[in-house]
Parts: structure tokens; sequence; C-alpha cells
């Protein structure tokens, strides 16, 4: 499916990654899609990887806040969000939730990384 329920992690650094969602920062307007919106959170979060010098593989866990949350909009979301997994299998836990921090927002990526050695 592309996600673990469990993940073990070595101990080590952690890094803390939150609010990786659709904001651009030229200013362009928040996309009104789902999927598109998942693509822009999902570069987000892989620029927040890059930053840290890690890689899906080195996320333990990743929550998926997505606004109106049904089985649809799930599925208009998780395949953007296995191709940004790249085969890795972090727990990965979809809350639906009511609103998000601006009115256009669809989706909110958090994820928890454990820093290379």
């Amino acid at each position: 499916m592309g996600y673990s329920q469990i993940s073990v992690v070595e101990a080590g650094r952690m890094a803390y990654v939150s609010g990786q969602c659709a904001w651009r920062t030229d200013g362009t307007p928040i996309p009104k899609d789902l999927a598109e919106q998942t693509r822009l959170a999902a570069q987000s979060a892989k620029a927040a990887l890059d930053a840290l010098a890690a890689g899906p593989e080195d996320i333990a866990i990743l929550r998926c806040y997505i606004k109106d949350l049904t089985p649809d909009r799930l599925n208009q979301a998780f395949p953007v969000l296995l191709e940004m997994l790249d085969g890795a299998e972090p727990s990965l836990t979809g809350i639906g939730v009511a609103a998000l921090a601006l009115p256009d927002l669809q989706i909110e990526l958090e994820l928890t990384v454990r820093l290379p050695a």
C-alpha cells in the first residue's frame, strides 16, 4: 500500500517538519485541485528533506491533514504521496479536518524525520 503501520527508528537526531502545503513563494494563487495541492505540498516536503540532507527513507511518520476527508479525496491525494515517498514506507496517518490555516488550503503534511548520520 505504500506505508507502514509501524516504523522502527534507530536512535539519533530527529527533525520535525510541519506546515508543508500548497503555498507558493511567488504569491501564485493556491490551486483548487486537491491532487495539485498535494503535489505542491509534496514538493515542499521534498525541499525540507533536501535541506536536512535526508530522503523519503528517513521519514518515520507522515501525517496528512486533508480538509473534508472522504475516500474519494484520499484517492486523489494518495498517489501523489506515494510518488513522493519513492518506495519508502513510513507510518502514515490521514487525518480529516474541518479547516486549515487558509480557507483555500485542502492539505497539509507533517513529517517526523530521523536525520542521517
